[in-house]
């Protein structure tokens, strides 16, 4: 609705959260979900669930099969082959989120960032950066069901993403112990941007 001065309130902002395997990224997610401030859509994933998620609160989980009649559809906004697993975003979800009026934050690996980049360029798009590779080592090996194998694989992965990291629109160094602070940094970066004069609706 218009405001005193006239002028409409912004539109809801998308905001991707992105960054490598281990950085802590579905810790950061849960706190900025809390308050319920934000929409969330899910995404899809063809993996098994990992113990305690949901299907259709974590991820759409489904077999590789039906992932891959899922892309043959022209469902998905982005898919990615990551670790082996696809993983993509339904544009009924990112639609669906986006028409609830709140601000959207959407976590996707940043293979998949980087499509989205090109397809919905008025999203927001934040790194979480480790504060080195070796603290992301030593979270995958805190990971249960992590072998060394997949650990190598994941932390090539995680050195050449983050040579990308400053393509995003922001890069946040989540601190070890200091969760609180990220969370702070990221909430006042996704108010900063929107709140700034200029930016336009993200269409899906």
């Amino acid at each position: 609705m218009p405001d005193i001065e006239g002028s409409s309130a912004p539109p809801p902002l998308l905001t991707v959260i992105s960054g490598p395997s281990g950085v802590g990224k579905d810790a950061l997610m849960a706190r900025l979900l809390e308050g319920g401030d934000f929409r969330r859509p899910v995404t899809m994933t063809a993996r098994p669930p990992r113990p305690g998620e949901v299907d259709g609160v974590h991820y759409h989980f489904a077999t590789g099969e039906e992932f891959e009649a899922t892309i043959a559809a022209g469902e998905l906004l982005e898919h990615a082959l990551v670790h082996g697993t696809y993983y993509g975003t339904p544009r009924a979800s990112l639609r669906d989120a986006l028409a609830s009026g709140l601000d959207v934050i959407l976590q996707i690996d940043v293979q998949g960032a980087w499509t989205l980049r090109e397809v919905l360029g008025d999203a927001f798009f934040v790194f979480i950066a480790p504060e080195s590779v070796d603290q992301l080592e030593r979270r995958l090996r805190e990971r249960p069901g992590t072998d060394a194998e997949e650990i190598v694989r994941r932390l090539a992965s995680a050195r050449a993403e983050l040579e990308r990291q400053h393509a995003f629109d922001a890069v946040v160094v989540n601190i070890e112990g200091d969760l609180d602070g990220t969370v702070e940094r990221v909430r006042e970066l996704i108010a900063r941007e929107r709140e700034r004069p200029g930016r336009r609706a993200v269409e899906v």
